[in-house]
């Protein structure tokens, strides 16, 4: 069992604490299906502009857009670079929302396949772990050896650790802890011949998703790590011969920024949240709260939880369906609310 080194500072408890402050502000507005669904698709645009300019890629976030829109069959390598992570990423969050995604070496590989889909030689490549060894080198620097990942025939087995690793706790840490730690390992393996990176952010993606992070959707932490792409690499990097990590490498200062970087993000979108919410008053959040607590509500359940009358009930109802908070199934006596699909809890 893999067992990484790392302290939970002030510094990282702080910024989960405050994760979940955020995330309690949004829930708190009652965002429709619609304003969720114009966010999810600007933070997915947003991700796969942010993930693929970290490795280079030249397209502008107003032509990323662009060709998110037109998806042409024909592309350039640096639009099919875009076209492929946005399909992962779709995906990812698909498998998610269904509650089919799994934490595993298979997993990881199909989203590596599909991000380096087309754009190289040899199929052993894509869509497959390693079989021959990398060097990581200094991007600024020619011919600079950064550092040296396990040997390739290493890599499945440690592959294997780490996800195991992950199904065991997957109840037991903190999303944010187990996410981070898997970010910084996966890259210190360096699974594939390619797309580590862009691969290693989308199953982060899927693990914060699977794990319960709220609203994990509509929120990119890859845009943090694109405003200081230097940063990025000295935090989640290793310098050296991986070997030579004696007893792994150290996980605290980099879960800190893991942690900041999605907080700066949660409070980005907070930001963007409209300036009057939706006034709810208490009886409103009576019918959302009975919901969240046994799937829904009918008229009857409202009348022993409320003292209001029959046409007071009924457009409460009405309201929150005008809102698209719920949404109406059935009718006459055997009419029942249900909360709208995509809506927080």
């Amino acid at each position: 069992m893999w067992t990484p080194k790392y302290i939970i500072r002030n510094r990282l408890l702080r910024s989960i604490r405050e994760i979940g402050q955020t995330l309690g502000t949004i829930n708190a507005a009652h965002l429709s299906a619609p304003a969720l669904a114009r966010l999810a698709l600007e933070a997915r645009s947003l991700s796969t502009f942010a993930s693929t300019s970290i490795e280079g890629n030249p397209l502008p976030l107003t032509d990323v857009k662009r060709l998110l829109q037109s998806a042409p069959a024909q592309a350039r390598d640096t639009e099919r670079e875009v076209l492929n992570y946005n399909r992962a990423l779709e995906w990812v969050q698909a498998q998610v929302a269904d509650g089919t995604f799994e934490v595993s070496t298979k997993t990881y590989a199909k989203i590596q396949g599909m991000v380096v889909d087309g754009l190289m030689e040899n199929p052993y490549d894509v869509g497959h772990i390693r079989q021959k060894p990398v060097i990581i080198r200094d991007p600024l620097v020619a011919d600079k050896v950064m550092f040296l990942p396990p040997d390739h025939g290493d890599v499945p087995d440690l592959c294997e650790v780490l996800f195991s690793f992950l199904r065991a706790n997957l109840t037991e840490l903190d999303p944010i802890l187990l996410a981070g730690l898997f970010h910084k390992q996966a890259v210190i393996i360096h699974p594939f011949m390619d797309g580590n990176g862009r691969s290693t952010r989308l199953m982060t993606t899927g693990i914060l998703g699977m794990t319960g992070l709220d609203f994990f959707s509509i929120f990119s932490f890859e845009a943090y790590y694109n405003r200081n792409v230097t940063r990025y690499f000295q935090m989640v990097g290793e310098a050296g011969d991986y070997y030579d990590l004696q007893g792994g490498a150290e996980f605290s200062n980099w879960l800190e920024y893991f942690a900041e970087g999605i907080l700066d993000e949660l409070k980005r979108v907070q930001k963007s949240l409209p300036d009057r919410p939706v006034r709810l008053e208490p009886h409103h959040r009576i019918i959302l709260s009975y919901i969240e607590q046994h799937g829904s509500i009918t008229q009857r359940e409202y009348s022993t939880v409320s003292n209001r009358s029959l046409a007071a009930r009924k457009k409460d109802f009405a309201r929150l369906v005008t809102l698209d908070l719920i949404e109406q199934h059935g009718s006459g006596r055997s009419a029942h609310y249900l909360k709208t699909p995509g809506q927080g809890a």
